[in-house]
Protein backbone atom coordinates (compact mmCIF):
# COMPACT_ATOMS: atom_id res chain seq x y z
CA UNK A 1 0.00 0.00 0.00
CA UNK A 2 0.93 3.26 -0.90
CA UNK A 3 1.63 6.61 1.19
CA UNK A 4 -1.87 7.64 2.89
CA UNK A 5 -3.76 10.61 4.09
CA UNK A 6 -6.37 10.50 7.54
CA UNK A 7 -9.15 12.99 7.61
CA UNK A 8 -11.42 13.87 10.53
CA UNK A 9 -15.07 14.77 10.00
CA UNK A 10 -16.01 18.47 10.20
CA UNK A 11 -19.75 17.87 12.16
CA UNK A 12 -20.83 14.58 13.01
CA UNK A 13 -21.14 11.21 10.29
CA UNK A 14 -19.14 13.74 8.07
CA UNK A 15 -16.59 11.41 7.17
CA UNK A 16 -19.11 8.64 6.98
CA UNK A 17 -20.86 10.67 4.57
CA UNK A 18 -17.77 12.04 2.71
CA UNK A 19 -16.66 8.15 2.85
CA UNK A 20 -20.27 7.43 0.76
CA UNK A 21 -19.67 10.11 -1.28
CA UNK A 22 -16.47 8.64 -2.52
CA UNK A 23 -17.29 5.42 -2.93
CA UNK A 24 -20.34 6.38 -4.81
CA UNK A 25 -18.50 8.28 -7.52
CA UNK A 26 -15.47 6.32 -7.34
CA UNK A 27 -18.26 3.54 -9.31
CA UNK A 28 -17.90 5.76 -12.50
CA UNK A 29 -14.22 6.59 -12.39
CA UNK A 30 -10.94 5.50 -10.70
CA UNK A 31 -10.00 9.27 -10.85
CA UNK A 32 -11.88 9.38 -7.47
CA UNK A 33 -9.95 8.71 -4.58
CA UNK A 34 -9.93 5.56 -3.21
CA UNK A 35 -11.31 5.00 0.56
CA UNK A 36 -8.98 2.61 2.26
CA UNK A 37 -10.84 2.67 5.90
CA UNK A 38 -13.29 4.62 7.92
CA UNK A 39 -13.61 4.52 11.40
CA UNK A 40 -17.29 5.89 12.56
CA UNK A 41 -16.10 5.90 16.26
CA UNK A 42 -13.81 8.24 15.37
CA UNK A 43 -15.16 10.40 12.93
CA UNK A 44 -11.61 9.71 10.29
CA UNK A 45 -11.42 7.97 7.16
CA UNK A 46 -8.32 6.93 5.19
CA UNK A 47 -8.30 7.58 2.06
CA UNK A 48 -5.16 7.34 -0.43
CA UNK A 49 -2.38 10.14 -0.54
CA UNK A 50 -2.65 12.17 -4.13
CA UNK A 51 1.23 13.18 -5.09
CA UNK A 52 0.35 16.07 -6.92
CA UNK A 53 2.09 17.78 -9.90
CA UNK A 54 1.45 20.75 -12.50
CA UNK A 55 -1.79 20.70 -13.97
CA UNK A 56 -1.39 20.12 -17.99
CA UNK A 57 -3.77 20.88 -20.74
CA UNK A 58 -3.98 17.43 -21.45
CA UNK A 59 -4.39 16.31 -17.63
CA UNK A 60 -7.53 18.59 -17.85
CA UNK A 61 -9.41 17.09 -21.01
CA UNK A 62 -8.34 13.50 -19.08
CA UNK A 63 -10.38 15.71 -15.80
CA UNK A 64 -13.24 16.35 -18.13
CA UNK A 65 -13.54 13.11 -19.51
CA UNK A 66 -13.77 10.97 -16.22
CA UNK A 67 -16.28 13.55 -14.88
CA UNK A 68 -18.51 12.75 -17.64
CA UNK A 69 -18.11 9.12 -16.81
CA UNK A 70 -18.85 9.88 -13.15
CA UNK A 71 -22.20 12.04 -14.18
CA UNK A 72 -23.09 9.47 -16.75
CA UNK A 73 -23.98 6.82 -13.84
CA UNK A 74 -26.74 9.54 -12.56
CA UNK A 75 -28.82 9.21 -9.17
CA UNK A 76 -32.42 8.25 -8.22
CA UNK A 77 -33.39 11.55 -7.95
CA UNK A 78 -32.22 15.16 -7.80
CA UNK A 79 -31.27 15.53 -4.13
CA UNK A 80 -30.68 11.65 -4.07
CA UNK A 81 -27.70 11.07 -1.46
CA UNK A 82 -25.26 8.40 -2.22
CA UNK A 83 -26.34 4.96 -2.51
CA UNK A 84 -27.13 3.23 1.04
CA UNK A 85 -26.15 6.69 2.74
CA UNK A 86 -29.66 7.98 5.15
CA UNK A 87 -26.89 10.03 7.51
CA UNK A 88 -26.43 14.00 7.52
CA UNK A 89 -24.89 15.12 4.31
CA UNK A 90 -22.31 18.48 4.23
CA UNK A 91 -20.68 20.69 1.99
CA UNK A 92 -17.37 21.90 3.88
CA UNK A 93 -18.26 21.81 7.32
CA UNK A 94 -22.21 23.03 6.73
CA UNK A 95 -24.82 20.45 6.68
CA UNK A 96 -27.39 20.85 3.71
CA UNK A 97 -30.55 18.21 2.91
CA UNK A 98 -30.06 15.75 0.30
CA UNK A 99 -34.05 15.11 0.14
CA UNK A 100 -34.61 13.25 -3.07
CA UNK A 101 -37.21 15.72 -5.70
CA UNK A 102 -38.55 14.80 -9.12
CA UNK A 103 -38.12 18.39 -10.67
CA UNK A 104 -34.26 19.86 -10.05
CA UNK A 105 -35.52 23.53 -9.86
CA UNK A 106 -37.41 22.73 -7.11
CA UNK A 107 -34.42 20.57 -5.39
CA UNK A 108 -31.77 23.70 -6.10
CA UNK A 109 -34.12 26.86 -5.00
CA UNK A 110 -35.40 24.67 -1.87
CA UNK A 111 -32.72 22.62 -0.73
CA UNK A 112 -29.31 24.37 -1.85
CA UNK A 113 -29.68 27.95 -2.47
CA UNK A 114 -32.25 29.91 -0.70
CA UNK A 115 -31.71 27.90 2.70
CA UNK A 116 -27.98 29.12 2.89
CA UNK A 117 -28.86 32.49 1.11
CA UNK A 118 -31.65 32.95 4.01
CA UNK A 119 -28.86 32.08 6.67
CA UNK A 120 -26.06 34.76 5.20
CA UNK A 121 -28.89 36.99 5.46
CA UNK A 122 -29.51 36.33 8.91
CA UNK A 123 -25.88 36.45 9.64
CA UNK A 124 -25.65 39.94 8.06
CA UNK A 125 -23.68 39.01 5.48
CA UNK A 126 -26.76 39.56 2.67
CA UNK A 127 -28.60 42.33 2.79
CA UNK A 128 -31.98 42.44 2.65
CA UNK A 129 -32.31 43.60 -0.97
CA UNK A 130 -29.75 41.20 -2.16
CA UNK A 131 -31.43 38.39 -0.59
CA UNK A 132 -34.84 39.54 -2.54
CA UNK A 133 -32.74 39.48 -5.57
CA UNK A 134 -31.57 35.85 -4.92
CA UNK A 135 -35.41 35.00 -4.34
CA UNK A 136 -36.64 36.42 -7.74
CA UNK A 137 -33.96 34.62 -9.22
CA UNK A 138 -35.07 31.46 -7.53
CA UNK A 139 -38.98 32.53 -8.00
CA UNK A 140 -37.86 32.74 -12.49
CA UNK A 141 -36.20 29.56 -12.43
CA UNK A 142 -39.03 27.36 -10.37
CA UNK A 143 -41.61 29.07 -13.14
CA UNK A 144 -39.29 28.15 -16.25
CA UNK A 145 -38.53 24.44 -14.58
CA UNK A 146 -35.84 23.64 -16.68
CA UNK A 147 -36.25 19.52 -17.75
CA UNK A 148 -32.81 19.11 -16.59
CA UNK A 149 -30.46 16.22 -16.87
CA UNK A 150 -30.06 14.28 -13.95
CA UNK A 151 -26.16 13.09 -13.29
CA UNK A 152 -24.37 11.89 -10.33
CA UNK A 153 -22.50 15.13 -8.78
CA UNK A 154 -19.41 15.52 -6.84
CA UNK A 155 -21.19 18.80 -5.55
CA UNK A 156 -18.41 20.54 -4.38
CA UNK A 157 -15.92 20.41 -7.24
CA UNK A 158 -14.14 24.19 -6.70
CA UNK A 159 -10.55 23.94 -8.16
CA UNK A 160 -9.11 22.51 -4.64
CA UNK A 161 -11.09 19.50 -5.14
CA UNK A 162 -9.92 18.28 -8.74
CA UNK A 163 -6.14 17.26 -7.70
CA UNK A 164 -3.52 17.00 -10.82
CA UNK A 165 -1.76 13.54 -9.22
CA UNK A 166 1.71 12.37 -10.92
CA UNK A 167 -0.87 9.46 -12.11
CA UNK A 168 -3.62 11.78 -13.40
CA UNK A 169 -6.32 13.69 -12.20
CA UNK A 170 -7.41 12.78 -8.37
CA UNK A 171 -11.29 14.39 -7.34
CA UNK A 172 -11.69 14.30 -3.51
CA UNK A 173 -13.94 16.10 -1.04
CA UNK A 174 -17.24 15.70 -2.24
CA UNK A 175 -20.71 16.86 -1.43
CA UNK A 176 -21.95 14.28 -3.80
CA UNK A 177 -25.84 14.20 -4.84
CA UNK A 178 -28.21 13.21 -7.71
CA UNK A 179 -27.84 17.22 -9.35
CA UNK A 180 -27.56 19.05 -12.52
CA UNK A 181 -24.30 18.35 -14.59
CA UNK A 182 -23.50 21.93 -15.03
CA UNK A 183 -23.47 22.88 -11.57
CA UNK A 184 -20.06 20.70 -11.25
CA UNK A 185 -19.11 22.59 -14.01
CA UNK A 186 -19.81 25.92 -12.65
CA UNK A 187 -18.09 25.62 -9.82
CA UNK A 188 -14.85 24.44 -11.20
CA UNK A 189 -15.14 28.08 -13.54
CA UNK A 190 -16.35 29.79 -10.47
CA UNK A 191 -12.88 29.42 -8.38
CA UNK A 192 -10.43 29.22 -11.34
CA UNK A 193 -9.30 25.85 -12.35
CA UNK A 194 -6.56 25.55 -14.67
CA UNK A 195 -7.16 25.06 -17.76
CA UNK A 196 -10.92 25.24 -17.71
CA UNK A 197 -11.70 25.24 -21.65
CA UNK A 198 -9.89 22.01 -21.73
CA UNK A 199 -11.85 19.88 -18.84
CA UNK A 200 -14.99 21.30 -20.83
CA UNK A 201 -13.52 19.97 -24.17
CA UNK A 202 -12.97 16.62 -22.47
CA UNK A 203 -15.90 16.37 -20.86
CA UNK A 204 -18.09 17.61 -24.35
CA UNK A 205 -16.02 14.90 -26.29
CA UNK A 206 -16.76 12.40 -23.68
CA UNK A 207 -20.50 12.34 -24.01
CA UNK A 208 -21.32 14.96 -21.35
CA UNK A 209 -24.75 16.59 -21.29
CA UNK A 210 -24.85 19.94 -20.00
CA UNK A 211 -28.11 20.91 -20.66
CA UNK A 212 -30.34 22.41 -23.22
CA UNK A 213 -29.81 25.71 -24.65
CA UNK A 214 -27.16 28.19 -24.08
CA UNK A 215 -25.45 26.56 -21.10
CA UNK A 216 -22.47 28.92 -20.20
CA UNK A 217 -24.57 31.67 -20.49
CA UNK A 218 -26.51 29.44 -17.38
CA UNK A 219 -23.19 29.09 -15.33
CA UNK A 220 -24.01 31.59 -12.80
CA UNK A 221 -27.32 30.37 -12.03
CA UNK A 222 -25.45 27.04 -10.78
CA UNK A 223 -22.66 29.52 -9.03
CA UNK A 224 -25.63 30.68 -6.84
CA UNK A 225 -25.83 27.84 -4.33
CA UNK A 226 -21.59 28.03 -3.96
CA UNK A 227 -21.93 31.41 -3.28
CA UNK A 228 -24.36 31.77 -1.16
CA UNK A 229 -22.39 28.68 0.87
CA UNK A 230 -19.58 31.27 1.21
CA UNK A 231 -21.68 33.96 1.85
CA UNK A 232 -23.19 32.16 5.11
CA UNK A 233 -19.43 30.91 5.87
CA UNK A 234 -16.94 33.23 5.04
CA UNK A 235 -18.40 36.67 4.58
CA UNK A 236 -20.03 39.51 2.88
CA UNK A 237 -18.27 40.05 0.03
CA UNK A 238 -19.30 36.24 -1.41
CA UNK A 239 -22.68 37.86 -0.58
CA UNK A 240 -21.78 41.23 -2.99
CA UNK A 241 -21.01 38.03 -5.42
CA UNK A 242 -24.35 36.07 -4.88
CA UNK A 243 -26.43 39.37 -5.55
CA UNK A 244 -23.99 40.10 -9.08
CA UNK A 245 -24.99 36.08 -9.78
CA UNK A 246 -28.72 36.09 -9.12
CA UNK A 247 -28.59 39.66 -11.20
CA UNK A 248 -26.92 37.25 -13.88
CA UNK A 249 -29.21 34.09 -13.73
CA UNK A 250 -32.58 37.01 -13.98
CA UNK A 251 -31.09 37.43 -17.09
CA UNK A 252 -30.76 34.41 -18.54
CA UNK A 253 -33.78 33.19 -17.04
Amino acid sequence: MGETFVKRGTGPQAAAAEAAGLRWLREGSAAVVEVLSLDDAANTLTIEHVATTRPSRAAARVAGAELAAIHALGAEAFGAPPAGWDGQNYIGRAPQDCVPTPRWAEFYVGQRVLPFAEKAAAVGNLSAGGLETVRRACDALLSEDEDAPLARIHGDLWSGNLLFGVDGPRFIDPAAHGGHPLTDIAMLELFGAPYFEDIVSGYLDAGGDLGAGNWRARIPIHQLHPLAVHAYTHGPSYGSALVRAAEASLEAL
